[in-house]
């Protein structure tokens, strides 16, 4: 039997996330240059998870 999710250790629970919220999305903008304060937060361009 396998065992539940809730029980496994802190380390197993940090998982890569392929989904950033706005404004995680925001910094990366922000450290490619791609965004810069004033623009629109709606409609923001794809970026890959660091």
């Amino acid at each position: 039997m396998s065992q539940h999710r809730s029980y496994r250790s802190g380390s197993m629970l940090a998982a890569k996330r392929n989904v950033l919220k706005r404004y995680e999305r925001i910094n990366i903008l922000k450290k490619q240059g791609k965004w810069k304060e004033g623009d629109r937060v709606l409609g923001l361009p794809k970026t890959k998870p660091v």
